[in-house]
């Protein structure tokens, strides 16, 4: 095992790994609690229970798509990150797909498994490598910058802090109101955490709001914790059902699948390149591996969708194991085990509201937004598309909309400025396809 993971070379032991393992799982645990509530739309009124899936099954199917997909990044990309379904693409999941455009979920599901399949195919041709590798750096930072903000503004949204407001678009909400001083609470005490430095701060500080909440009624108190698991079978499967409708086959389903594609390409690369870089593993802008790391994100992302879940990525909770010392795959391995257990402890997590969870959407966002600072601003020809494509994520709700816009004006400013020959032709490519998307997508 140690000579599989080359622990000799990386200068690791089993201790850093398991504790690497474990500090990324508690890092990002409450994907275990915000995944269900965010594709359940929990903090939408009114719903008709058609337009919900299963909380007990979308559980399951996060736990199981998080554990195999940090078992194959482990085990074949050999990298110490974990995989589960991906903020951000919840929201688009759950919030354009769903609720916006009254897609069932079922045909959403179908979407993500498509693209899943699409970016199989891709991974296996070598070429989702060389794009990755094609994108300069500093647009990277701005995806993964631009998400961060996205979920953040999410965050705000689900605690009650933003509102929506008809003179300004979007106000303060009532501070006053139980669920939103709890959220408060909450971000305070996991600001304080974080400050702190203490190892799963995220994961610790929802407890500590679930135990406030508890205290003054604005959270139910759970009878058990252990309990059996929940049943898969409302959402497995639901992915080949809504390939053998032909209500499925619509223009508007394939711009979806293509949002779907893009959005997850980008997060992914963002986020396996910024904890690789972390782990010192990132050499001349390129990722070692990359295409075994991407085949693992291709991968999950099918069977996490076939389980009942939305798109299924590399986390840059994966940052926090790497700095508690994990170097190799073997500390994926240990978060996957724990992602396992953690389908017995349904019953404790099931009560966690959304003014528990909105803490960590709001944590993680500047956590994420962090990468900014790698990014070149004195260069103008530079600043304009990243700030581009990270302000355009959150003011647009859509992730997509940012990385299109971002990547139609790179090309633009760089030519201007001179500098044409130090874009990558892969690029220009980029440029059209995206025109094309404004234009019939």
């Amino acid at each position: 095992m140690q000579k599989y993971f080359m622990f000799k070379e990386l200068g690791t032991n089993y201790r850093r790994e398991i504790i690497g393992g474990i500090t990324t799982f508690l890092a990002m645990a409450y994907i275990l609690v915000v995944n269900p509530l965010t594709l359940t739309l929990s903090s939408v009124p009114d719903l008709p229970d058609a337009m919900r899936m299963d909380y007990g099954a979308v559980f399951v199917a996060t736990a199981l798509a998080a554990a195999i997909g940090s078992i194959v990044m482990g085990l074949l990309g050999k990298f110490p990150i974990a995989l589960a379904p991906g903020m951000g693409l919840n929201a688009f999941f759950a919030y354009t797909i769903v609720l916006a455009s009254g897609i069932p979920w079922q045909h959403a599901l179908g979407a993500v498994f498509i693209s899943g399949v699409f970016f199989f195919l891709l991974t296996l041709t070598g070429l989702r490598e060389k794009l990755i590798n094609a994108i300069p750096i500093e647009l990277k930072h701005a995806v993964g910058a631009g998400i961060g903000l996205y979920i953040t503004f999410i965050g705000l949204q689900s605690a009650g802090i933003v509102v929506n407001n008809d003179a300004t678009l979007v106000g303060l909400g009532d501070l006053t109101a139980g669920p939103t001083l709890l959220a408060i609470f909450g971000i305070i005490v996991t600001v304080i955490l974080m400050t702190r430095g203490i190892n799963g701060a995220v994961f610790l500080g929802m407890i500590i709001t679930v135990i406030v909440g508890m205290i003054f009624n604005l959270i139910e108190t759970p009878d058990k914790i252990v309990d059996s698991v929940p049943s898969l079978a409302p959402t497995f499967g639901a992915a080949f059902s809504s390939l053998g409708d032909s209500s499925f086959y619509t223009m508007g389903m394939l711009g979806i699948i293509l949002t779907l594609l893009f959005v997850d390409f980008f997060d992914n690369a963002g986020t396996l390149v910024a904890v690789a870089n972390q782990a010192g593993m990132i050499k001349d802008n390129k990722l070692p591996r990359a295409g075994r790391a991407l085949l693992a994100d291709s991968v999950a992302t099918t069977v996490g969708a076939v389980l009942g879940t939305s798109t299924t990525t590399s986390y840059i909770e994966s940052s926090a194991g790497v700095a508690a010392g994990a170097r190799t795959g073997f500390a994926s391995l240990v978060t996957a085990a724990l992602f396992i257990l953690s389908l017995f402890f349904f019953p404790l997590l099931s009560v966690v509201t959304a003014a528990v969870t909105a803490p960590a959407l709001i944590i993680v966002g500047a956590l994420m937004v962090a990468s900014l600072g790698k990014i070149e601003w004195t260069k103008f020809e530079v600043a304009v598309p990243a700030f581009l494509t990270m302000i355009a994520m959150p003011l647009t709700y859509s992730i997509a909309t940012g990385i299109a816009i971002g990547f139609i004006f790179y090309p633009i400013t760089m030519i201007v400025k001179g500098r044409a020959k130090e874009i990558h032709p892969i690029m220009y490519f980029f440029f059209v396809i995206f025109i094309l998307y404004f234009l019939f997508l």
